[in-house]
């Protein structure tokens, strides 16, 4: 078990490229962090510093209270599970596992008993004797976490582990490194371009967004009170929806009003809105705050648009609804229930949750409520 601080890390590569900047995180004992955001915004260049297979160009990396920059990767007590597995194609699952072990000269007692517990763990107990090319990819990936568990680290690091896997072993590796991680109660950084890995798997999720950290926090916290426009589209699927618009008074209210129709900002967030009155924000909404009137007939029409269905998908327990204004100055996405289809290319009207919306600053893109 560790305790991972990261202070002021930044990483430049050659060519004054800055990969990784100001990044300061405090991972907690036996904390699960996941560090998500999309492909090139420094998350694996920071976890590589983390386990010391790169050097941070400035800035301090603690395990334990302890400066460990200037430490050797095999002395930091990580271990690191890659996106490629790197399995030993000449070994069976056994040696894999136990290589590391042998080149530290543990007895053979020890690392005959640290496997096969940690294939218990992982049930590859009936896969010890079989070579990587004998096995699945989920199998494979199951020994190179084995691989890594044998040695008893303070730390796991996961990079991209389950990017290689198809989409139903993804989300049944998913759930056994949760299970792995509720068993050893260790210390675990993991890295995603996959938001509904981090959603499902994270006690805290870290946003990186072109070499900064965008919000750390828990993962309801980050779904519900996104820090900027760039976390709130970047985590819920399908993502949030974003409107640019202004707010104005009437009748002594706060209005959003864009080119085609006005809403009623709710009682709830007047007063913080009060400030941007008469100013350009971006009004955004998930998907699943749209709904239907026809199931909320005594909605207000100040929360009540018209709009076009331009494409039903449906997913089985739910439906995506893609809805224009006819001009495609509007575009939105609904999220409903599966056996409501309504029929496409007819005007329906929407009910926006007004209470459950988000306002972001025009410039900045911070959150304003």
């Amino acid at each position: 078990m560790a305790h991972v601080v990261l202070k002021k890390i930044n990483k430049t590569f050659k060519g004054n490229i800055r990969a990784v900047k100001d990044v300061n995180l405090d991972i907690k004992d036996k904390e699960f962090l996941v560090m998500v955001g999309p492909s090139g915004c420094g998350k694996s260049t920071t976890l590589r510093m983390i386990a010391g297979l790169e050097n941070a160009t400035s800035g301090e990396v603690y395990i334990d209270d302890k400066v460990v920059n200037s430490v050797p990767a095999k002395d930091r007590d990580i271990a690191m599970v890659f996106q490629n597995y790197a399995l030993y194609p000449h070994l069976n699952v056994f040696e894999n596992m136990a290589f590391g072990l042998k080149l530290r000269r543990y007895p053979k007692e020890e690392i005959k008993k640290r496997v096969v517990d940690a294939a218990k763990i992982l049930n590859i107990e009936h896969l010890l004797d079989r070579r990587p090319k004998e096995i699945s990819g989920g199998e494979r990936q199951r020994t190179a976490v084995g691989r890594a568990i044998v040695r008893k680290p303070s730390v796991f690091l996961f990079d991209e582990p389950l990017s290689n896997l198809d989409a139903m072993m993804r989300v049944q590796m998913r759930t056994e490194i949760s299970k792995l991680y509720l068993k050893l109660q260790t210390t675990m950084i993991y890295v995603t371009h996959d938001q509904a890995e981090a959603m499902t798997m994270g006690t805290e999720i870290a946003v990186m967004h072109k070499g900064y950290i965008q919000q750390c926090d828990e993962p309801i916290e980050i779904y519900d009170r996104p820090a900027n426009k760039f976390v709130a589209g970047f985590v819920g699927s399908p993502p949030m929806n974003f409107i640019e618009g202004r707010i104005i008074s009437k009748d002594n209210q706060l209005y959003f009003k864009d080119t085609f129709f006005i809403l009623k900002v709710h009682d709830s967030m007047q007063e913080k809105l009060q400030p941007h009155k008469d100013k350009e924000v971006i009004f955004g909404i998930r998907p699943e705050h749209l709904y239907d009137k026809v199931f909320v007939p005594q909605a207000s029409q100040e929360t009540t648009v018209r709009l076009t269905c331009e494409v039903v998908e449906l997913m089985g327990h739910e439906c995506y609804i893609y809805l224009g204004n006819g001009n495609g100055a509007t575009q939105l996405v609904a999220r409903v229930r599966g056996h409501h289809r309504p029929p496409v290319h007819q005007d329906i009207e929407i009910v926006m949750d007004m209470a459950r919306a988000h306002f972001f600053d025009k410039h900045s893109e911070k959150a304003i409520v």
